[in-house]
Parts: structure tokens; C-alpha cells; sequence
């Protein structure tokens, strides 16, 4: 099963992402995000940073974790290459999100396109029992 796949998209970048679960898909999710930066395949995973986001519904959940992401990208120079860990749990009232995520500082490669910001635009989460997929559109 293919992690991600990129539509097209009038101005800003659209992105179909995979998994077998939630988790799957939003670590895939922030694959895509990063693909869109640079090669991933070419960073290396010396770097590891914590992530702890809780949010109301899923959808929150997803901006706000990606979010994340784009911050350390833009105050640290962070890339990301893997997410190590993720895992998601449901509260009574919301959702929370934790991860371990590996990466390298981004000015040892090519970055050729920056995330602007995560945007709700099409955005959507559907899941199934064998399968989860999520769509993200980006402002870039």
C-alpha cells in the first residue's frame, strides 16, 4: 500500500495520505507534508523531537499536529525523515496526540518549497475498518 499520493491542485498542494490506522495515517500524513519540502528519503534521522497536541475532533487534531511540524521547521529548521512513534487516544471530550519524530537540521539539504501553513480546506478523515485515509491541502 502506497503512503501517500499528490493532486493537483489550482495554487496550493493536495495530498491523499494512507494507513491501516489512524496513526499510520497521520505519520503518513507528515511524510507527504515534508515531501513536499524536500527528499525525504535524504534526511537522516540524527535529530528527535517530542510532539504533544490535544484538540477537540480529529480534523484539529491533524492541522494542529502538522502544525507543529511546520513550527519546528520554521523556528528550528527542523526536516522531518521519520515519525518514530505516534499514538492517539480519545479522551471523554477530545483527542490527544503524542510522537516521537526524527530529523535533521534543514540547511545540510535541498529545500526547494516551504509550508506557508496547514489549512482546513478539503480536509477530511475517513476511516474504515481496514484502512484510513486522510486529505490535507497546504498553503505554500
Amino acid at each position: 500500500m502506497k503512503k501517500y499520493e499528490f493532486l493537483d491542485h489550482t495554487a496550493d498542494v493536495k495530498f491523499l495520505a494512507y494507513g491501516k490506522t489512524l496513526e499510520e495515517a497521520f505519520a503518513n500524513a507528515a511524510l507527504a507534508s515534508y515531501d513536499i519540502m524536500t527528499d525525504v528519503k535524504k534526511v537522516k534521522a540524527v535529530e528527535e523531537k517530542s510532539i504533544k497536541v490535544t484538540s477537540k475532533k480529529k480534523e484539529s487534531l491533524l492541522y494542529d499536529f502538522l502544525e507543529e511540524l511546520i513550527v519546528l521547521t520554521d523556528i528550528e529548521g527542523f526536516l522531518l525523515s521519520k515519525v518514530k512513534t505516534i499514538e492517539i487516544k480519545e479522551n471523554k471530550s477530545d483527542f490527544t496526540l503524542t510522537a516521537t519524530v526524527l530529523g535533521d537540521n534543514g540547511d545540510n539539504y535541498d529545500v526547494h518549497t516551504y509550508i506557508k501553513s496547514v489549512t482546513y480546506s478539503d480536509m477530511f478523515i475517513k476511516e474504515t475498518p481496514t484502512q484510513t485515509t486522510i486529505q490535507v491541502v497546504h498553503d505554500i
